[in-house]
């Protein structure tokens, strides 16, 4: 079994930054997709940002330029730096990994649907005030 512990969340205002954590631990495989999702009070969950295992990242378009996905493979660490956060970024954010046997094919995690993803973390809350 995989676990996802995400921290990092809080309340910021207009402009603020936060870093969020992903930490993984059990049985992993090489190859994987890794997100982050949000949920809002009301709206669907979304990606927001994806990851794979050669470091392939795909973006949102309402957060590119602004948030940046990254991992240390060391540490089994999953990070999402945000930047110059606005109040639509609040939300409950998750993260989520698939993971699989064989080969990273190109734009494998950018394609891959929420459904696909069957470990998730228990999220993280980040509050924008404007």
């Amino acid at each position: 079994q995989v676990r996802l512990v995400e921290s990092g969340g809080g309340s910021v205002q207009s402009g603020g930054s936060l870093r969020l954590s992903c930490a993984a631990s059990g049985y992993t495989y090489s190859s994987y997709c890794m997100g982050w999702f949000r949920q809002a009070p009301g709206k669907e969950r979304e990606g927001v940002a994806v990851i794979d295992s050669v470091g392939s990242t795909s973006y949102v378009d309402s957060v590119k330029g602004r948030f940046t996905i990254s991992q240390d493979n060391a540490k089994n660490t999953l990070y999402l730096q945000m930047n110059t956060l606005k109040p639509e970024d609040t939300a409950m954010y998750y993260c989520a990994a698939k993971y699989w046997v064989g080969l990273v094919v190109a734009g494998t995690c950018t394609g891959a649907a929420i459904t696909e993803y069957n470990y998730w973390g228990q999220g993280t809350q980040v509050t924008v005030s404007s």
